[in-house]
């Protein structure tokens, strides 16, 4: 088989298109590229929409933490303590038990499935750090800007979303970068969680793991699994930094600040 026919075969295995079975014997390197980087099509799925969706609720829960008033303060704190306090793999097994006890009930059974259960405990975590980050870049936003805003006449949610929100990301925005890296990252989690792969159409690390398991040799397979998640990380890294550059372009340009990637070996 060529390996153009490979590409057509399995490429987008991942979501059901192709070849239902995969290869038993006889496995080339084409193979290995294919089918790994058809399962890291789910990897984008998933740090994608949890980067999206956890980056509104990280705004929301700082905000809240950042509040007066005890009864918005606390959960907010109490959030960021508990998705932050725990291993996210601990948080996989404890979230596909209780969706699991839900669906046994009745209630939405469509948790149990890795792309909406997992993906929820994705959202919910980056959200706790997310918000973490977001929260002491609030407290750090420079009171002259603030008096500045009211001498302007501005105030309220016209300040807010005008000064405050933007200086907040600006600040923010590098830490946060490392964050969405390290979100990409923590996708292969989903494969060692007790959420199933549907129909053998799992992420990137199944597909490096079948292989690895059939050949018995994982120097082949899980290079290329890094080699992907090596070329994630530069795009990210790229996109995030044309945001960073957007956030600064009114500083001088040797105020302006750099990307540095800091990867987290402890969380």
């Amino acid at each position: 088989m060529s390996c153009g026919q490979t590409i057509l075969d399995y490429g987008l295995r991942s979501l059901g298109y192709g070849a239902r079975l995969l290869p038993k014997t006889d496995f080339t390197l084409c193979q290995h590229f294919t089918l790994i980087g058809s399962g890291l099509i789910w990897n984008i799925y998933f740090g994608f929409l949890a980067l999206l969706a956890g980056f509104f609720i990280a705004n929301a829960v700082a905000l809240a933490k950042a509040s007066p008033r005890k009864a918005i303060r606390v959960p907010a704190e109490w959030f960021i303590l508990v998705f932050r306090g725990s291993p996210l793999f601990i948080q996989f097994f404890l979230a596909y038990f209780i969706f699991l006890r839900l669906k046994q009930q009745g209630i939405l059974p469509w948790l149990t499935a890795a792309q909406f259960g997992a993906l929820l405990v994705l959202v919910l975590n980056t959200a706790a750090y997310s918000a973490e980050i977001f929260s002491g870049a609030l407290r750090s936003v420079p009171k002259g800007e603030v008096e500045a805003a009211d001498a302007y006449g501005l105030y309220g949610w016209s300040r807010f979303r005008r000064v405050i929100w933007p200086t907040t990301l600006r600040l923010a925005w590098p830490a946060y970068t490392n964050e969405a890296i390290f979100l990409f990252h923590a996708t292969t989690l989903v494969f060692f969680s007790g959420f199933p792969a549907w129909q053998q159409r799992g992420d990137a690390l199944y597909y490096a793991s079948y292989f690895a398991d059939k050949t018995f040799n994982p120097f082949v397979a899980y290079p290329i699994l890094a080699f992907y998640f090596v070329i994630l990380t530069f795009t990210i890294i790229g996109v995030f930094g044309f945001i960073n550059k957007r956030l600064n372009r009114h500083l001088p340009q040797e105020a302006r600040p750099k990307l540095r990637y800091r990867p987290q070996v402890i969380r």
